[in-house]
């Protein structure tokens, strides 16, 4: 089965061929660098990694731009509150966003641009709207004309009589459907020259100037979260297109993370931030917990949630570091066709992990039974998947994560799980004293068991 994704311009899952025999190339909508990157920020860069990496598994050489959105509205307000430059606050958030991506395990991008760095490319993307009739200028401001392009609304779905942009009305905007592209200087804002006068660039024409920059007029994937989809990637299109660029040929969106059902962010007070969430969290339990989901699918997050994915990742791990003890080194093997198919459908991770976990449990079944041979074939195949979703417990990356456990909490990890293996153990043999006797040791450390199809899940009794 060839890859297959959901495109939300057709709303339809397509094959997926890459303009360029070889090479697929992407752009992802990055940060607006106004604060600290919370889970909900971090999500969408985690599943277009995954997207990356199934990719270059598959033989692709893959060109991927995510931007820097380093002007703005609320990175000019929140630097004027807190009574600091506005491109020093820029930069320093900038920072916290590329450390969370790599505390996470994200694969740099190819490059990553940021907007201020394009006002060239911006500049000549206006001139071809204005020559083409389908934006004008007034009063040092440009703006795109939605009614001079037929195809508006395509994307999102919305009927042009009712589109709202979001923004003030403007002294010389013709229509109120209309959204601008650039905005005149304000006294005190930073600006930059035009033939139509100083001024600042909006949101939309940034996107759209760096991603034909790198990846050229016509380029396979543009990703982002689904809240972009309009104003954001509608107006993308619209402005792309109507300059004669064919643009993106596929248009993902990946779901929010939630808090009590509304989609995390600062200004709703309910984001949880990466920083702090590290703190009591090893990284790539974390990524496990944001890419095992479909990334169409909203994640509700919630502590209990966070602490079974950990349980899932430590399932593996400790397989791999028992594997490798018990049988020898253990290098990448093959991909099972199930899993392969599982992300060749839309990358549809929940399948995967339960292939995954499934291998998993055949692989202790091996070295229950002293096979070997067997439990080294199995952990390669593990390996090589973990490895895809950037999860590789053995990998260089995160090798040495079980560090990052307090010493406490690696202590009450080994006594867990060496009674879990012990009840199990017990079990096959039918030795049902000594597994209620393991069971008893574990309720009395405030351990809660619940078997499951992947095995047993454990929590800490909440007091």
């Amino acid at each position: 089965m060839a890859l297959h994704l959901y495109d939300t311009a057709t709303r339809s899952v397509r094959e997926f061929h890459p303009a360029r025999s070889g090479t697929a190339s992407m752009y992802v909508c990055g940060a607006t660098v106004q604060g600290v990157p919370h889970i909900g920020h971090v999500r969408g860069a985690l599943n277009y990694d995954v997207l990356r990496r199934w990719l270059v598994h598959s033989g692709l050489d893959v060109l991927m731009v995510r931007n820097v959105t380093d002007i703005d509205d609320k990175i000019l307000t929140k630097a004027a509150t807190a009574g600091r430059p506005w491109w020093e606050w820029a930069a320093t958030h900038e920072r916290a966003f590329e450390s969370a991506y790599e505390a996470l395990g994200c694969l740099p991008p190819s490059i990553a641009p940021r907007a201020t760095g394009h006002v060239t490319q911006m500049v000549e993307l206006m001139q071809r709207l204005i020559d083409g009739g389908h934006a004008y200028a007034s009063g040092g401001d440009v703006y795109f004309s939605v009614k001079a392009f037929d195809g508006y609304g395509d994307l999102s779905g919305q009927k042009l009589d009712e589109v709202q942009q979001g923004e003030s009305l403007g002294e010389g905007k013709r229509d109120a459907r209309d959204f601008t592209l650039w905005k005149a200087a304000k006294p005190g804002e930073p600006s930059w020259p035009t033939p139509w006068g100083s001024g600042r660039p909006g949101w939309h024409l940034e996107c759209s100037a760096m991603a034909t920059a790198y990846l050229g007029a016509e380029f396979d994937i543009h990703g982002g979260g689904v809240d972009l989809v309009f104003p954001h990637h509608e107006n993308e299109r619209a402005q792309s297109n109507a300059a004669g660029d064919p643009f993106a040929r596929f248009w993902l969106h990946n779901a929010w993370v939630t808090m009590s059902g509304e989609k995390m962010s600062k200004s709703l007070g309910n984001t949880v931030s990466i920083p702090e969430m590290l703190k009591d969290h090893r990284a790539p339990e974390l990524r496990y917990y944001l890419v095992q989901p479909h990334y169409r699918s909203t994640i509700e997050y919630s502590p209990g949630a966070l602490t079974e994915a950990a349980q899932g990742y430590r399932r593996i791990e400790q397989f791999l570091r028992r594997a490798a003890s018990s049988a020898g080194s253990v290098h990448l093997g093959e991909i099972p066709d199930g899993f392969a198919a599982a992300l060749d459908d839309d990358l549809a991770t929940p399948q995967a992990f339960a292939v995954l976990h499934n291998t998993v449990r055949d692989g202790n079944a091996a070295l229950d039974a002293a096979d070997n041979s067997k439990a080294l074939e199995v952990a390669a195949s593990v390996r090589a998947m973990t490895d895809v979703l950037g999860l590789d417990p053995l990998s260089a990356r995160w090798s040495e994560a079980g560090g990052d456990e307090t010493p406490t909490r690696q202590a009450l990890s080994e006594l867990v799980e060496g009674l879990l293996t012990e009840r199990q153990q017990a079990r096959a043999e039918k030795d049902f004293a000594r597994a209620d006797a393991a069971r008893d040791r574990l309720q009395q450390a405030g351990i809660v068991v619940e078997d499951t199809p992947n095995g047993p899940q454990w929590t800490v009794k909440e007091v």
